[in-house]
């Protein structure tokens, strides 16, 4: 007997801004289809909601990591946390998503039934009690890292007699006021912690194992602003994201052809910003510019606060934790009431969400990316991983937007499946490649569990919005790889149609 009707066609997992990307595609571009958001907090906004940290901000402008069919409307294009949440509220209330987010809701497992061409997920709700939705196709919005626990580098706190602050938990009743702190790390949430609590706090010391390449740039974007006063919101709007998509593509691309020339360019930037209190080798890795990705200080923040005797830069290895501070390698001691531990992220695929396909678990490192959003072999799921060189709503945007393309190509199908076929014969013949060619850590120690990427497009997460932007608007979604089927159709159905694929 036929299986009943799913619940929705289509359930996206998080109401962050991946996940409220593709709801707002689904009104727009696939306005007959049902679908559903479950998230596992009480608030949308995903990140801009779990981080509480002082200062926390965008480290992209707002006209990148602002969606497409949104313009972005305040004068500061570095955003705070805040006005990132009201922009998402904004398009939740005017489109009428609200009413399919289920708050409270944690995917714990989704299992593939392919008798049935529908997804099983298993959410459990803030009472600890757990259901099962069923979708014909699952979009996974969930983020990139694990919610629960961040990267732990094994330090060891018991001699040290203040107080010890990760910023993914912040607490919310937190006084530095008039507090010695020391945030360790370098990378983006400690540059931007760093001058945030230089105002309250006594003086704030940023430790690093070793530098970040960083450059600052106004918080305003002064074109944006002034277009929007000659111009309709829209097209204002529409111009300023392609400039800064232009100078983004542009910036990475110089970095890897003139590393060199590129590395004295943001070190003039910053001594001009500190003048006499430039020290070349606190600002210089032992890596060229966006082999990781830069940090961005908006007006010169951390800068001023350092010109102010407010923040240092201290450079070296700890050695232990001590009463009163933190001893390093070298006999230097950075005293601290305070300790921040900005020291990264632990990746997670799929928001750890027990992913499997008839019940056989499905392991993620061992199957192909396709076109930066699907995965080999695995029927009606996709995924956002928002790219590294650029801002994470740029792919998000392509993403949702090719997915409903694909929803839209099975109604004309009539089909129930959607799978990019990739046969052994087909995959021995793929060069794998790096899936990032970045060496920051939190990448580095994820390797492991992450999907694979070959040379060849489109069994691969590209790196490069404007390729990737013309293929996935203009391609053919019916591209011979991209397999549509009805439900019910058996093994030997699906062998015929990988060898046809070849």
């Amino acid at each position: 007997m036929p299986a009943p009707t799913p619940d929705f066609d289509v359930l996206i997992v998080g109401a962050g801004i991946s996940g409220i990307g593709m709801a707002a595609h689904m009104e727009t571009m696939c306005p007959d289809r049902s679908y559903a958001l479950v998230e596992r907090r009480e608030n949308l906004g995903g990140t801009w909601d779990l981080f509480r940290y002082p200062g926390i901000r965008s480290d992209s402008d707002m006209h990148t990591l602002g969606f497409v069919f949104e313009p972005w409307k305040h004068e500061k294009s570095i955003a705070d946390g805040p006005a990132i949440l009201e922009y998402l509220d904004r398009i939740v209330d005017e489109r009428d998503i609200r009413r399919h987010i289920n708050f409270g809701h944690k995917v714990l497992s989704a299992d593939w039934r392919s008798d049935e061409a529908r997804w099983h997920v298993t959410v459990e709700k803030a009472d600890g009690s757990q259901s099962v939705m069923t979708a014909r196709f699952v979009y996974l919005g969930s983020g990139y890292y694990d919610y629960d626990s961040p990267y732990d580098p094994g330090f060891e706190f018991a001699d040290f007699d203040g107080q010890v602050v990760h910023p993914q938990f912040w607490p919310e009743d937190l006084d530095y006021t008039g507090k010695k702190v020391a945030v360790i790390g370098s990378g983006a949430t400690a540059v931007t912690i760093v001058p945030a609590m230089s105002d309250k706090a006594a003086h704030v010391t940023m430790l690093q194992r070793t530098p970040t390449w960083m450059f600052s740039r106004p918080a305003k974007d002064g074109l944006a602003n002034f277009l929007r006063k000659i111009l309709p919101e829209e097209l204002a709007y529409k111009i300023t994201r392609w400039k800064n998509i232009k100078l983004q593509d542009f910036g990475f691309k110089r970095a890897r052809e003139k590393p060199g020339k590129v590395g004295e360019a943001l070190h003039k930037r910053i001594e001009k910003a500190l003048g006499d209190n430039f020290d070349k080798a606190s600002f210089t890795p032992p890596y060229n510019p966006w082999d990781q990705r830069l940090c961005l200080v908006p007006d010169d923040d951390l800068f001023e606060a350092m010109n102010r005797g407010k923040a240092s830069v201290v450079t070296g290895r700890i050695k232990r934790f001590v009463k009163g501070g933190i001893e390093l390698e070298n006999g230097e001691t950075v005293e601290a009431d305070i300790i921040v531990t900005a020291t990264g992220l632990k990746l997670a695929v799929c928001g750890k969400i027990a992913v499997s396909q008839d019940g056989v678990p499905v392991d993620f490192s061992r199957r192909y990316y396709y076109k930066g959003c699907m995965f080999s072999n695995l029927p009606n799921l996709a995924v956002v991983f928002g790219y590294l060189n650029a801002s994470w709503t740029l792919r998000a945007d392509l993403n949702s937007e090719y997915i409903c393309r694909v929803l839209n190509e099975m109604k004309q199908h009539d089909a129930d499946v959607a799978v990019p076929a990739l046969s052994e014969v087909q995959e021995a013949a793929l060069e794998e490649d790096d899936i990032f060619d970045f060496s920051s850590g939190y990448i580095q120690r994820a390797l492991d569990i992450m999907p694979k990427s070959a040379t060849q497009y489109p069994w691969r997460l590209n790196q490069e919005y404007v390729f990737d932007r013309k293929i996935m608007r203009e391609g053919a979604v019916d591209d011979g790889l991209l397999v549509f089927r009805k439900a019910g159709a058996n093994v030997v159905e699906r062998e015929e149609q990988l060898e046809a694929a070849e």
